[in-house]
């Protein structure tokens, strides 16, 4: 093996290490060993907004948990180049607390997110974002549902 393929393979690991753990099994000690402590996040809150450090991770982390207590995150596909890892995942879990805006409504969400992650030196340096915002707040009707299906895709 190339030292560049162990090197994607050493990034691709890292990745499932941080989803497995610190998303599925709530290990937060870890965000501060896994991320670079000057970390670059880009689409955690409303838009594409950018935030820097732990600390805004940590309360996107702790909003996203307290809303969907039983929160699980799913690797669908893992990609390695270079510096770059894209992850594909899902998550699903129960809108049992108060969050986005709304009481808990009990009910069960599914929701997809793309996210590309730079690791350097073996840590996250930088990370892209895309959550299905929209689709999760419709979930929990913040949003009302286009009731006629996917309007997009039909004339």
């Amino acid at each position: 093996m190339s030292s560049h393929a162990t090197i994607e393979a050493e990034n691709k690991a890292l990745i499932r290490r941080w989803f497995d753990e610190v998303w599925n099994q709530g290990r937060l000690e870890l965000v501060d060993q896994l991320r670079a402590p000057r970390a670059i996040a880009t689409g955690l809150g409303e838009g594409n907004a950018v935030s820097e450090g732990p600390a805004p991770f940590k309360a996107f982390y702790a909003n996203l948990h307290a809303a969907i207590p039983d929160l699980r995150v799913k690797i669908e596909d893992i990609i390695a180049e270079g510096d770059k890892v894209a992850v594909r995942l899902s998550g699903e879990g129960t809108h049992e607390g108060q969050a986005f805006g709304t009481e808990p409504t009990g009910r069960k969400i599914k929701f997809t997110c793309i996210t590309i992650v730079r690791i350097v030196n073996g840590s996250i340096v930088e990370a892209w974002n895309n959550l299905d915002q929209l689709g999760l707040l419709t979930q929990i009707g913040l949003i009302p549902s286009s009731q006629g299906g996917d309007r997009f895709l039909t004339r």
